[in-house]
């Protein structure tokens, strides 16, 4: 088998075989291939697509490229969630520990945040002492003791993927479904799952801008996941807002807990709701929908998801002090009022926009190597839709650096855009896709 044929047979359109995609795959990965000829081959296929068996066959092979985490003694089902990203999305953080104070164990490997989209990593590492690089002997053992651990990806999963993945950024190929398709689910089969929720983000805060797209990418990893016997519903989730009001990684923590406690904003209750009650119907463990909500739901009213998020921190080093006290988080010098210069409607909260400010403070990298000040960020006190009056609050700013302030005041007031008409009001969950 030889490169050069490769890559001229997708340049000319032509569909890869499964062999050919795997010599590829193995190939790129030992260093046998060079960055010119892989950066030929992704390039042609962002030009030419792909078929749904060669997408199939690439997630494949990226997932065997490294370790494969075998979570077979956790049950028949065990269930897996992932998110494509967005901003103010501290899901997982609420939605794990609900889900294992129902009995369903947790296995979670989660990541760091890159660009405008923040990382659960991140987040729980805002908690003093709470250790996401543990050993995965400790991180099993964890998930039978007390049925949940979240981690960061200590493992060497997929490593196709990471060097592929850098390719496509460097070479402007990363909005291509089959590509951004198969690097999700490869990773997901060697994460060990065999049922999968995945939430798609949809929106100005997310990778796919518009439904059809998001469609199109929910389906592909649907089809991908039939094949390689990973069974995946996707959620369609509205990203043009940012979810809930906390956006950075110490407040999102904190929204998190607060949310456990029973302070739910809608949007986020509604995701939590969904993806959880999908997950818990993959797990075997109820087909009714709206009777999964409701078992959510007692769960954090009566305290046992909130009991077992101090479980999950106590078990991983974590100082539980903090989850009981939120006000002994450090906090960032300046907290500053953002307030409205005329009355109306909020229009428009672009979370994109609020990423990339958020990430201007500090909160997010740009590159893999930048440091993250984990107490900056912005919270947003009011949602779109919402009437508010001249000089009331629509937002804080936390962050460290006093020459910052008025630069970031003005250009949060331009993000949120306030008008005389009211705007219709956006569902949160677009669609469910099996």
């Amino acid at each position: 088998m030889n490169i050069l044929e490769i890559i001229a047979k997708k340049r000319d359109g032509l569909e890869l075989s499964e062999e050919e995609i795997k010599f590829f795959v193995q190939g790129y990965t030992k260093g046998e291939i060079t960055d010119y000829q892989a950066s030929a081959l992704i390039m042609a296929i962002y030009i030419k697509g792909m078929t749904k068996k060669e997408t199939t066959s690439l997630s494949l092979a990226m997932s065997e490229s490294g370790d494969i985490l075998d979570l077979s003694r956790f049950g028949q089902n065990v269930v897996d969630k992932h998110s494509t990203g967005g901003v103010g999305d501290k899901v997982s953080i609420i939605l794990l520990p609900i889900i294992a104070s129902l009995g369903i164990p947790v296995a979670k490997m989660s990541g760091r945040g890159l660009g405008h989209t923040g990382g659960t990593i991140d987040k729980l590492e805002s908690i003093p002492g709470y250790k996401t690089d543990i050993s995965i002997e400790e991180f099993i053992q964890n998930v039978e003791t007390i049925g949940i651990s979240l981690i960061g990806q200590t493992m060497n999963l997929a490593p196709a993927d990471k060097k592929i993945y850098a390719l496509r950024d460097a070479i402007s190929c990363v909005d291509s479904i089959p590509l951004i398709a198969s690097s999700i689910m490869s990773k997901k089969i060697a994460s060990g799952a065999n049922k999968l929720v995945l939430d798609v983000t949809v929106g100005h805060g997310a990778f796919m801008k518009n439904l059809n797209d998001a469609q199109k990418l929910a389906e592909e990893m649907i089809e991908i996941g039939k094949l390689a016997k990973l069974e995946t519903v996707c959620v369609l989730t509205n990203m043009n807002e940012p979810l809930g009001h906390a956006v950075g990684n110490t407040i999102e923590v904190i929204e998190a807990i607060k949310f456990l406690r029973g302070e739910m904003p809608k949007d986020l209750l509604d995701v939590v709701l969904e993806l959880g009650s999908q997950m818990i119907r993959l797990a075997g463990k109820g087909e009714n929908i709206e009777e999964n909500k409701q078992k959510m739901f007692e769960n954090i009213k009566n305290g046992k998801a909130y009991n077992k998020l101090l479980e999950l921190v106590k078990n991983q080093n974590g100082d539980i002090s903090y989850i009981e006290n939120v006000e002994k988080f450090e906090k960032a010098k300046y907290i500053v009022p953002v307030y409205a210069q005329k009355e109306g409607y909020i229009y428009e909260i672009n979370a994109e926009n609020i990423g990339k400010l958020a990430c201007k403070l500090g909160a997010g990298r740009i590159k893999k190597e930048d440091n993250i000040d984990k107490t900056v960020g912005i919270e947003i006190c009011k949602k779109v839709a919402e009437y508010v009056k001249t000089g009331e609050v629509l937002a804080y700013i936390h962050l460290n650096k006093e020459d910052e302030i008025q630069s970031s005041v003005d250009e949060l007031l331009n993000i949120i855009k306030i008008s005389e008409q009211k705007p219709e009001t956006e569902k949160t969950i677009l669609q469910t896709i099996k």
